[in-house]
């Protein structure tokens, strides 16, 4: 509701093609602005006015989707326009026809002839104003691009009573927005809703060149190679087409480049200047980095920050490898040196390439590249260039978004500083190998400390479950602890219920629990045993997974879970749906992403369990899609679950039905800067409080104090300690 009434009040009040898988609507006359039909979709929202919301939140959809066709196929048409294209650059040769006065003449007759060219195709197509008459805010763009519409469009659905529908628009908007806590319980229920047909879960807004390549993935998985083959050359023209739209789309207005460019970290342009050609250059070097942007857009799948690495060449891998498996060898063949057109001296392309070029014999020599390919590498090196130019003679700059420019398109007194940029840092490199099972059998266990399973029976890898880590005493002493300690949300950013509204979670950590230890409102048994226990389990992480290369913590934290009573009747859900540790993870890829809000420095994590007197909540690990289950793990007093953070570990919690479970979370980290600040204190404060209750006798003839103020500071309630400080909260 606040970002209703925010964008209400972003918008002036009032005097498609249709997205995917919607019917018709009846078009409105002449095409109206996106932005006023989102804003009276929104008032009619608001009100309660459940069709009129529909009707108008669907012709704002159509609506953008119009006036960005049609800036597309304008500048399509008007580029090929006789007249308009842009004259050659004049030739340093003496002899040469060109003059400065004459080529700048040329330029500006053909850019004045391509504007009036753009100025009435956009009039006829979206009314007199043309394009004008539809720019929209920057938070209107932001709302569209986060397909927000399609979250009311769900309600007001829901409301009408067209369920199919609003399964459908919840789901659009779900694949964009997948950690939106509130469209996540909304996607549990219409799972659980009688009635709900699996089709009806379906992404309206779904490129063309997403659901192609997803297809085509999946039947190349069944060994279906030839009928994957058409959807694989399907996502790969459409991969293409989708770049060509982009690229339209940066020569839209001057100000929206420069908003989207203070968003590109490293991008940053001087000062605007106010002479002609400053200004004709300063706009140029902004398109010039937004085409630049677009094959990382195209590669970003909805609801992800990150794009596919490597997106073009690695489909036209995955066609040679195709085509040859069909006897397809000349299309084999170009897809090959269309990948050498990125990476001229990969050896596995090299020697594919080879292959076919001798099986086919005399009729490898006249093939070559497709020239779509070609077409796309040439534009962008050419583009690249001139941004290096830029960065060298202008004092821009550009963050090339490309692993395979070649360095010597780089201007020399950029390559160092560019390769010291690109250079890791130790701990990113790769680690040791574990030493043998058997060794760290013989050498690495604690007293009374086995090893129950390891990788290779819980059907992964860089896992293992160690049990008699801790005694029943002190699953018992910590027990204690969480239940006088623990807060609500603690650890959570105080969210009561982060993760499933059928349970609520109480926190603790190493900081809290030394002071509420040293002013006396919990023992400091337990939170000595809380340090003494975390550590434990971090040195035994050490030496089975990375022995010779330290690992830190990088957090502590003591979490418990109950089941909420009345709350559990045909649940559903997960106590906390699966995930990766570092990464975020995408179960429609299998990608996982290394970006925020993910903690990336995250290299190993360890439950260790202080109970099993509950229902549910046992721990499992899956394949990267999220749904298939590989192993699981049930908790018990002293039990450790250790694995490596990252992809080849996802994993979540079984829901609790019923009872209290309580862990010692942890993760740990190679990299120091990153360890856990808050655990020296905590030991500091338990160490002056060890000593306080020594009892040590100050020299001289003073008397000593009483017991009772020994090793106490002026009386803290527990309140008071509740507002210190507060813990640095990462979950």
């Amino acid at each position: 509701m606040l970002s209703l009434l925010l964008l209400l009040l972003l918008l002036p009040p009032r005097g498609c093609a249709e997205p995917p898988g919607l019917a018709q609507l009846p078009r409105l006359a002449p095409l109206q602005s996106p932005d006023l039909l989102y804003a009276d979709g929104l008032r009619a929202y608001a009100a309660g006015a459940w069709e009129r919301a529909v009707a108008l939140l669907r012709e704002a959809l159509r609506s953008r989707a119009e006036v960005g066709r049609a800036r597309r196929d304008c500048g399509a048409r008007c580029a090929a326009e006789p007249g308009t294209e842009l004259p050659p650059v004049p030739s340093n040769d003496p002899g040469s026809d060109f003059s400065p006065g004459p080529w700048e003449r040329l330029l500006l007759r053909a850019a004045l002839r391509r504007a009036e060219c753009l100025s009435q195709c956009a009039a006829r197509r979206l009314g007199p104003r043309g394009a004008a008459g539809h720019r929209a805010v920057r938070a209107l763009r932001d709302a569209f691009r986060r397909r927000e519409p399609y979250n009311y469009l769900q309600r007001a659905y829901y409301k009408l009573k067209k369920l199919d529908l609003a399964v459908a628009a919840a789901h659009t908007y779900y694949v964009a927005n997948p950690k939106h806590l509130q469209i996540r319980e909304d996607m549990v229920k219409y799972h659980r809703m009688s009635g709900v047909r699996r089709q009806s879960f379906r992404d309206l807004e779904n490129p063309l060149h997403w659901a192609a390549y997803d297809e085509g993935l999946e039947l190349l998985k069944r060994q279906e190679v030839a009928a994957a083959l058409p959807l694989l050359e399907e996502a790969l023209r459409e991969s293409l087409a989708q770049m060509e739209n982009c690229r339209a789309e940066c020569e839209g207005p001057e100000e929206q480049l420069a908003e989207e460019e203070k968003e590109e970290e490293g991008e940053a342009q001087p000062e605007s200047q106010s002479g002609l050609y400053e200004a004709i250059a300063g706009h140029w070097i902004r398109v010039l980095q937004c085409r630049q942007r677009c094959p990382g857009a195209v590669a970003t799948r909805p609801g992800q920050d990150s794009p596919i690495s490597d997106f073009l060449p690695s489909q036209l891998w995955q066609l040679q490898e195709a085509h040859a498996q069909v006897g397809n060898l000349s299309q084999a063949v170009e897809n090959a040196l269309s990948i050498l057109l990125f990476y001229p001296e990969d050896e596995a392309v090299n020697g594919a390439l080879k292959k076919y070029q001798k099986l086919l014999g005399e009729q490898s020599p006249d093939l070559s590249a497709r020239e779509d390919i070609r077409h796309f590498v040439l534009q962008s090196l050419g583009e690249k260039k001139l941004l290096y130019y830029a960065m060298v003679h202008l004092g821009t700059s550009f963050k090339d978004p490309d692993p395979w420019t070649p360095e010597n398109l780089i201007p020399e007194g950029l390559r160092k500083k560019l390769r010291e940029d690109q250079e890791k840092r130790p701990w990113d490199s790769k680690p040791p190998e574990p030493e043998s099972l058997a060794k760290w059998r013989d050498i690495h266990f604690l007293e009374g400390v086995t090893l129950t399973q390891d990788a290779g029976q819980l059907n992964g890898s860089e896992r293992a479950v160690l049990d008699g880590l801790l005694t029943p005493t002190e699953c018992k002493i910590l027990l204690q602890l969480a239940k006088d300690a623990a807060r609500t949300g603690d650890g959570y950013r105080s969210r009561r219920s982060p993760h499933t509204p059928h349970e609520f979670f109480e926190g603790l950590t190493v900081l809290r629990a030394a002071q509420l230890a040293q002013a006396g409102a919990v023992g400091r048994q337990g939170a000595k045993l809380l340090l003494e226990a975390s550590e434990r389990a971090r040195n035994l992480t050490e030496a089975y997974f990375s022995p010779g290369w330290p690992l830190h913590l990088s957090f502590t934290h003591l979490v418990c879970r109950t089941a909420i009573d009345g709350e559990q009747e045909q649940r559903m859900d997960l106590s906390h749906p699966v995930h990766a540790d570092n990464c975020l993870l995408d179960p429609y890829s299998g990608e996982c992403w290394k970006e925020p809000p993910a903690y990336t420095y995250r290299d190993y994590s360890g439950l260790l369990y202080l109970n099993d007197d509950f229902q549910g909540g046992d721990l499992f690990f899956t394949e990267p899609d999220a749904l298939t289950v590989t192993a699981q793990v049930r908790p018990q007093c002293g039990r450790l679950v250790a694995f490596s953070s990252g992809r080849e570990n996802p994993h979540g919690v079984w829901a609790v039905t019923k009872g209290r479970r309580c862990t010692l979370a942890l993760w740990h980290t190679r990299a120091p800067e990153h360890m856990e600040q808050d655990r020296a204190e905590a030991e500091m404060l338990l160490r002056e409080q060890e000593e306080l209750e020594e009892g040590e006798i100050p020299s001289g003839g003073s008397s000593p104090e009483p017991p009772s103020a020994l090793g106490r500071r002026p009386q803290q309630t527990r309140l008071e300690v509740e507002r210190q400080r507060p813990a640095r909260e990462e979950l």
